[in-house]
């Protein structure tokens, strides 16, 4: 699955520059099908033992970079086509510092989905054992962004 190939890759990438302990939050906008890949990313990154913040409902993008920056994550992975036709979708991963990743960073990323495809190594944990196990929080991001 594409998705969870890039999630992985998004894990490895947190992994290998020490923002996994920052955590992660992961988002979506109400196209069709974006609140399940969000969820399917979410088991892959918390299968990787580093914390989600999942946005419990339909999310826009400035509100999750905000919420990058004001919880101080790691980064996020946003479910999005952006502007693009409403039959499209797509997968943001979002910086630190809750911008567009520089192209050094999305290389990086990319290497590590390549890597991924090539051995099929994908770590997850389902959902719902996740949410238990505390490796998965839901998270509203839109109080904070609308009260700032």
């Amino acid at each position: 699955d594409n998705v969870r190939a890039c999630a992985q890759g998004v894990a490895d990438y947190l992994k290998q520059t020490g923002l996994a302990h920052q955590g992660l939050i992961v988002g979506y906008d109400n196209r069709f099908a974006s609140e399940d890949f969000a969820s399917a990313a979410a088991e892959v990154i918390a299968g990787n033992e580093i914390k989600v913040y999942l946005c419990p409902k339909a999310t826009p993008t400035p509100v999750i970079s905000f919420g990058v920056v004001a919880q101080k994550m790691g980064g996020a992975i946003i479910i999005t086509a952006s502007h693009n036709a409403a039959i499209w979708n797509g997968f943001k991963y979002k910086s630190e510092f809750g911008t567009s990743a520089p192209s050094e960073v999305t290389a990086k990323i990319e290497g590590n989905i390549t890597h991924t495809l090539a051995t099929g190594k994908i770590n997850q944990m389902p959902l719902a054992k996740a949410l238990e196990q505390g490796m998965v929080e839901y998270l509203d991001l839109t109080p904070g962004y609308s009260h700032r």
